[in-house]
């Protein structure tokens, strides 16, 4: 049985043009992506990227527009559903306490999610892992980055 996997994420973007990464190992994998994740059955997007960040950043978030929403096909990475992912641009009410971390996968002992910045120009879509995180890359050059 097929099954539908709604997922949000918020692109955070601070005053430098960097974009907030979570670098995570879960399910024997390690991958990029942005902050975020499923939603909960009976929970709206935006009440569920508020928990998200909660649960993953301690942060409280505001969200400011919606970005991107998933147009094609992707199946999920860890079982039989189609994932749809949904994009918001976000920005924290208080600055973020976060131990920011300069290369990838650099967790803290105990812990299997660190988070970094990259700048947009410089971002690829090569560094996130899945499919519609990395259009969400290709969007966001698009958009942030001035030729």
């Amino acid at each position: 049985m097929s099954y539908f996997n709604v997922r949000v994420y918020g692109l955070l973007i601070n005053d430098e043009q960097e974009v907030l990464l979570s670098d995570e190992f879960e399910v024997g994998r390690y991958f990029t992506k942005f902050p975020g994740g499923g939603l909960e059955f009976g929970e709206g997007l935006i009440d569920g990227l508020k928990r998200e960040f909660v649960e993953e950043c301690n942060a409280e978030i505001e969200v400011v527009s919606h970005f991107y929403t998933t147009d094609f096909y992707e199946k999920s990475s860890f079982n039989d559903s189609q994932v749809i992912s949904v994009y918001y641009l976000v920005k924290p009410l208080k600055p973020l306490q976060l131990n920011f971390k300069c290369k990838l996968f650099d967790f803290d002992e105990g812990l299997s999610q660190c988070f970094r910045w990259k700048k947009i120009s410089e971002i690829t879509e090569e560094e996130v892992t899945f499919k519609t995180d990395k259009y969400a890359v290709k969007l966001l050059k698009e958009i942030f980055v001035n030729d």
